[in-house]
């Protein structure tokens, strides 16, 4: 079982799920778009990441999120934290959406536990950890690593701090744990924010 299969475990208000003991640390990896995760390989840019329809800018994060197929498991996430109204307010928040890929890259069973009333409050935190206040653009986030000499913090709304690099000419998000996370597509204008696709999901620090 990888770490970060075991944090996120850790978040659940329950012992353990079952069948995750068969869990392989490859299913868990991320890798940057279009490129094999392996120690050796370097990492390369990614290609735009296929999109079902361009997102309206005069549209809220969540009816974008809403038309798009690709993040329907992130959409199912939110309404199931009940962060629906937050994502549809004037905001503005910058919104790092995992897409169905990086939920399926969590171990088996994780997601539909989250999703159940009971976790509620874990999800909360999983959803609020992936958004910063603002709208922070891929430029912005990429002076914010030059100034810091390759290296910057944002301040999620869950008021947990996510580590921003950069990847060759990826921008990379790492948490506490060390768990990383690529930006697929950057720049989807919102009408209350911004949205960058990303290919992981992150999990907050345990308390």
């Amino acid at each position: 079982m990888t770490l970060n299969a075991r944090r996120m475990i850790a978040l659940l208000p329950i012992v353990a799920l079952v069948g995750l003991g068969g869990c392989g640390r490859g299913r868990d990896e991320r890798a940057a778009p279009a490129t094999p995760s392996t120690a050796s390989a370097p990492i390369e840019a990614p290609a735009p990441a296929p999109m079902d329809q361009a997102m309206a800018p005069t549209r809220t994060i969540l009816d974008n999120a809403a038309a798009t197929a690709s993040l329907s498991s992130f959409v199912a996430a939110v309404r199931a934290a009940g962060l629906s109204t937050t994502l549809a307010s004037p905001g503005p928040y910058t919104v790092f959406a995992p897409s169905n890929e990086a939920f399926g890259r969590l171990a088996s069973g994780v997601l539909n536990q989250l999703l159940q009333p009971a976790n509620r409050d874990s999800l909360v935190r999983v959803i609020r950890f992936h958004m910063v206040p603002g709208t922070v653009g891929v430029a912005e986030l990429q002076r914010r690593i030059a100034a810091g000499n390759g290296t910057a913090t944002l301040m999620t709304v869950q008021g947990e701090p996510l580590t921003v690099t950069m990847t060759q000419s990826v921008i990379t998000l790492t948490d506490a744990g060390g768990n990383k996370s690529y930006v697929e597509a950057g720049d989807l204008a919102q009408a209350n924010g911004v949205v960058h696709i990303v290919n992981g999901v992150l999990v907050p620090k345990l308390d």
